[in-house]
């Protein structure tokens, strides 16, 4: 599996982004996806992904801004980020969580895509 992302930029505070991740490879195996981000000097966070229960869940600090959509058709998951603020500055990156024939579970990671939110 391959991940791509894109979409990410420079936007003054209270802008918006929307950011893709295409999937390519053997995405009939993926069996979640998430968005992560690692803002600079900072640990890698969940920004959304699949909760325990199989739900979403978002980061407290984008609830309300951020949405995750996903189109099955063009094996793309994007993220629709509204009301920037600065702090949220970061490399973004998707992953997916692959489940092979043999019940092995994998990680895949995308290369990440930078968004910087300006005052």
């Amino acid at each position: 599996v391959q991940l791509v992302e894109s979409g990410g930029g420079l936007v003054q505070a209270g802008g918006s982004l929307r950011l893709s991740c295409a999937a390519s490879g053997n995405t009939d195996s993926i069996v979640a996806m998430a968005w992560y981000r690692q803002a600079p000097g900072k640990q890698r966070e969940l920004v959304v992904g699949p909760s325990s229960g199989g739900s979403l869940q978002y980061a407290d600090s984008v609830k309300g801004r951020f949405t995750i959509a996903t189109d099955n058709a063009k094996n793309t998951m994007y993220l629709q980020m509204n009301n920037l603020k600065p702090e949220d500055t970061a490399i973004y990156c998707c992953s997916a969580i692959v489940q092979e024939a043999t019940n092995a579970v994998y990680y895949y990671w995308g290369q990440g895509t930078q968004v910087t939110v300006s005052t």
